[in-house]
């Protein structure tokens, strides 16, 4: 039985106290927090609610070894006791698939004819013309690392720490978790204990240089 956790950190402290953690203790995660961390992290967003992202979840000891070996050897993945694979998989615009949402939606309540046609004409329609983006792993990518934003926050507010990762060799990694070729690696995340020190806070620029008015450099100001 899974017992059901509640966070120790609110929304604002886990959001400003996250950092990626270099180095982690041995200490395992326990399996209810873990739990928290996937379920809640899949309620991210995505278009037309595809929800592309997928995730092997790697625990077991010689398997994180396999995978450092793919990621340069860097010592998060080795050390952390739970690392997640995080994939976009582009088979979502095969309309068995777009089925299976529009399935998902009337279960939910939240799906009627009319809208169930609009997915099956403008999903396939849209990903031909890709105006916004120039590929799917592009578009899977996006919409994956929503998810992955997700599951940072909400294992900080559960006192776990992590570890966004884009080194590695995508190659390798489907390679030896026996990923499909329609499926894209978009990056590793460490979970886990940090070993202390803990990263430095590196600064955010100010909302004056990120956030413009209306338009391109237009000065915003909060009033």
């Amino acid at each position: 039985m899974v017992v059901k956790m509640h966070p120790s950190i609110g929304l604002v402290e886990a959001i400003k106290q996250r950092r990626a953690a270099r180095s982690f203790r041995g200490d395992p995660i326990p399996e209810a927090i873990l739990q928290e961390i996937l379920e809640l992290g899949i309620q991210a967003p995505s278009g037309f609610n595809l929800q592309p992202w997928r995730f092997i979840v790697v625990s077991k000891q010689e398997n994180k070894d396999k995978l450092q070996a793919c990621a340069f050897n860097q010592r998060q993945v080795g050390e952390a006791p739970v690392v997640l694979i995080c994939c976009g998989d582009r088979r979502i615009t095969q309309m068995e698939y777009i089925t299976s949402v529009i399935h998902l939606g009337e279960d939910a309540g939240a799906m009627n004819d009319s809208y169930a046609n609009y997915l099956r004409s403008n999903i396939p329609e849209f990903f031909a013309n890709h105006s916004s983006f120039e590929t799917m792993e592009t578009w899977t990518n996006r919409h994956t690392m929503l998810a992955v934003a997700y599951m940072t926050i909400v294992a900080k507010s559960f006192g776990i720490d992590s570890c966004p990762m884009e080194g590695f060799d995508s190659a390798q990694v489907k390679e030896a978790f026996q990923i499909p070729e329609e499926v894209d690696v978009c990056c590793l995340l460490a979970l886990g204990y940090p070993q202390e020190p803990f990263k430095q806070y590196g600064g955010r620029f100010p909302s004056d240089r990120v956030f413009f008015n209306e338009k391109y450099n237009a000065p915003f100001q909060f009033s």
